[in-house]
Parts: structure tokens; C-alpha cells; sequence
């Protein structure tokens, strides 16, 4: 059969886990500490060469992620492992070192040839450890580097060169201290395709479809150099399903997603929550945050939910003990029913309508602290964060912009292209 755009043989170099990992490594391309694994009976002794746990887990050949997690102690590794042998049975599965506290990127590209031809770079408001398709996407970055944004150029291209590509391509990578290093290579469309070609005004898709055809297109957009923000915000169908619990990793929850845009990252975040279903608050916060220096991390954001948008806060035992510590007034509340007054009460009543809850240990059942609050929320259809990143977004835009702030504007206001574009171009409706 003939195949157009990027050779299979080229794709399955990509797909292969361990054969991309050795491709990184021939090419000098960093990427986190990884080794294969063929039996489980030596995954123990390969954390401990990895430097230990948390690590990822990912077999080959899936799709949204399926079978991928991270795995904090051995009984948790063991199950995944199982469970990735039998999503993949006859290829490769790969253990990685999990970077902490890493911020995702990701380029979307056309290539030709090998040639890099089209582009835009996004970045994840959550850490790393959220799937791509569960993560809220910012085009063009707010936060990056500019060293960092080129170093994410400079590997798409040799990648693109590398393995011949001919179509559409992305790559995800993990950014920390402004070092760079390649998470994976998917050499088809990816979901955020349509994100970047509506954020960007160039149809990413059609260009690669021409490139897949031989035809030559446009080869280049501005895409660092955008007048407006992009903000793709997931949408959950956790209320359907009866005692999931709502929390997010790197195998993919989603069910739908919507993309706005807006004149800045304020401005299309809370236009992008919104027509996810997201709710301004007006009654009350819930604080749960974890783990200790979360806690310290969220108390600029505490100072504004009081001071600036008037909220009165619910937290429960140790988060308010750190946020009382700190000068930042709080009602401490209970995280169950019987000790007294409790956050699922005050959700039923209607006293809360939003809640930060970041797990910190976990219960008998293995489920992550804080599971009767979360599906308290979801019940309720109390808008709910467990990622802390986003959570802090969140706070800043709800300080900086009020509802009556964000403005209606079409599509083409944002993205219709300049007359010397569309000269150079050669048609406007292809800039």
C-alpha cells in the first residue's frame, strides 16, 4: 500500500518507546532518565538506577495515554506494570524519571521532507503529570523563556530531519530551570491541531495535508507574535460516571474541550473556563492544600480571595492552621461529617462554589485524601481544581478581571490577517 506523508517504517521508530528513547540518545537530545522493561521482577532494582521513585510508566503503540501513570511506591508500580502489559502486550514498555514540578510544552508542525515548514509552541498552565488532553493549553507561552522556546524549535527540527516527516507532527517536552528535555514524538495530528490553527489563523491541518501531497503551501506564521491569547480549557463527564473520583494524571479523563480567545491570559482563561461550565464565585472558597509548601505557595492567592474579591474562606485543619499563621483569616473547617461543622455540609448548603483541593496522602481504600470533598463537588456541580497551578491562574484572572471585563468578539477580529500577509501569502484566506 502507498502510504503518503512520513515513512511507516519512520512512524513505528517514533511509536516504539524504546527505539525513540535510543534516537534521542544517538542525537544528543536530553530526555528523562529512562531504561526498558521486560519483567516485572526487575522494576524495583531499575528505580533505584532511575534515582527512585515517583517514575512513569509508558508502554508503546496507545493512544490519550492509556496505561500511562506515575507510580510513587512499589505495590503501585507492579499494578501498572500488569496493566500495561496487557494494553501492549508485544512491545516495548518504558520507565522514566518523573520531573516534579516540570512545566509541559508542546509544538505542533508541518514538515516536508524532513523540513520544518509550520509551527506554533503551547504550554501547559499544570505542571507536568497532567495528560495533554486534560491540561489547560496557552497559546502563545506567557511564562516561558525565550532560550527555552528556541531550544523547543531547534529539536522539533532535528527530529523533523531525523525521521524524514512529511506531514503533521508533535512533540511534548518538560521544561525545569530553563533545561529542556523531550517527553515523546507523535508524527500524526494531535488533538490540539485545530487549537493552533484557530489561535493562529493558519490551517494547520490543510497544510499538511498539502505537504502529504506534494503540493508546497505557506511555510511560516508568527506565532510567538500574536496580538491576543489562546486558552483551551477540557471539559469532564465525571458527574456521569457514579464514585470516580475527579482527579487528573497522565492517562487522559476528558471528554470534550472548548478553545477562546482574548486580548491577554486573564481575559481568555476565564472565557475559556466559563464556556466549560465554570461558575464566578460569590459565596465562599473551600482551601484544601496538601502537602506543607503548597500551602505557603497558595498564600499570595488567599491574601487576594479576602482582600481583593471579598470571599470568605473555608479551610480545613492544616491549611488554615498555615494561612491563620500567616495573617489571612479562615473559617477551619472539618473534611467529613461528626467532627463538628464540615466542608460537605457547607457544599450541600450551598455556602461554597469553589474548591481547591490538592490531594496530599491517601485513605485505606488507596483513593487520594480529600475523595468525599472532591465528589461532593462533582455532585453538586461545585466548580472544582485539584491542580494547584491552575488553581493560582484561576485567583490572579478572577483579581484582575471582572465578569462584566471579558468581552464578545468574533474569531476573525482576532486573527484576521494583515494585508501584507495576505500578499504574502498570495491569498487571504489561506494566511
Amino acid at each position: 500500500v502507498r502510504v503518503l506523508g512520513t515513512d511507516p517504517g519512520n512512524i513505528d521508530r517514533a511509536e516504539n518507546r524504546q527505539t525513540f528513547s535510543a534516537l534521542l540518545d544517538d542525537l544528543g537530545i536530553d530526555q528523562p532518565a529512562w531504561r526498558h522493561v521486560t519483567e516485572a521482577s526487575t522494576a524495583e532494582h531499575i528505580v533505584e538506577e532511575l534515582g527512585g521513585f515517583p517514575v512513569l510508566v509508558r508502554p508503546s503503540y496507545v493512544l490519550s495515554g492509556a496505561a500511562m501513570s506515575i507510580a510513587h511506591e512499589p505495590n503501585e508500580l507492579r499494578g501498572i506494570l500488569a496493566r500495561a502489559k496487557r494494553v501492549s502486550p508485544d512491545h516495548p514498555v518504558v520507565v522514566s524519571k518523573f520531573e516534579t514540578r516540570a512545566r509541559e510544552i508542546e509544538i505542533d508542525a508541518v514538515a516536508d521532507h524532513g523540513e520544518l515548514v509550520l509551527w506554533a509552541i503551547s504550554e501547559h498552565i499544570e505542571d507536568a503529570g497532567v495528560h495533554s488532553g486534560d491540561a489547560t493549553l496557552v497559546l502563545p507561552p506567557q511564562s516561558v523563556y525565550i532560550s527555552t522556546i528556541r531550544r523547543v524549535r531547534l529539536i522539533a527540527a532535528e527530529l523533523a530531519a531525523a525521521l524524514a516527516i512529511t506531514g503533521p507532527f508533535n512533540v511534548q517536552f518538560l521544561a525545569k530551570h530553563n533545561l529542556v528535555k523531550v517527553i515523546e514524538c507523535n508524527l500524526r495530528a494531535s488533538r490540539s491541531f485545530p487549537f493552533v490553527s484557530k489561535v493562529t489563523g493558519a490551517n494547520f491541518a490543510a497544510e499538511a495535508t498539502r505537504r502529504m501531497l506534494g503540493v508546497a503551501g505557506e511555510s511560516t506564521v508568527a506565532s510567538l507574535e500574536l496580538d491576543h491569547v489562546g486558552v483551551k480549557a477540557p471539559m469532564f463527564s465525571f458527574g456521569r460516571l457514579a464514585g470516580v473520583d475527579p482527579m487528573l494524571g497522565v492517562e487522559m479523563a476528558s471528554t470534550g474541550e472548548v478553545g477562546c480567545l482574548g486580548v491577554d491570559l486573564q481575559e481568555a482563561l476565564l472565557q475559556a473556563l466559563h464556556a466549560a461550565g465554570f461558575r464566578f464565585p460569590r459565596k465562599g472558597v473551600l482551601l484544601s492544600l496538601g502537602p506543607v509548601e503548597d500551602k505557603y505557595w497558595f498564600a499570595d492567592e488567599a491574601r487576594l480571595i479576602h482582600e481583593q474579591l471579598k470571599l470568605p474562606i473555608y479551610a480545613t485543619g492544616g491549611t488554615a492552621e498555615a494561612l491563620r499563621a500567616l495573617g489571612i483569616p479562615c473559617t477551619m473547617v472539618a473534611k467529613q461529617p461528626g467532627d463538628g461543622k464540615s466542608a460537605m455540609e457547607l457544599i450541600d448548603a450551598g455556602e461554597i462554589d469553589l474548591i481547591v483541593n490538592v490531594p496530599r496522602e491517601y485513605d485505606e481504600y488507596g483513593r487520594p485524601d480529600g475523595y468525599l470533598i472532591r465528589r461532593q463537588a462533582v455532585e453538586t456541580g461545585t466548580p472544582l481544581f485539584t491542580d494547584l497551578q491552575l488553581a493560582r491562574a484561576l485567583i490572579e484572572a478572577l483579581w484582575r478581571k471582572r465578569p462584566g471585563d471579558l468581552t464578545v468578539r468574533a474569531w476573525q477580529d482576532y486573527v484576521r490577517p494583515s494585508r501584507r500577509q495576505a500578499a504574502r501569502c498570495g491569498r487571504a484566506d489561506r494566511c
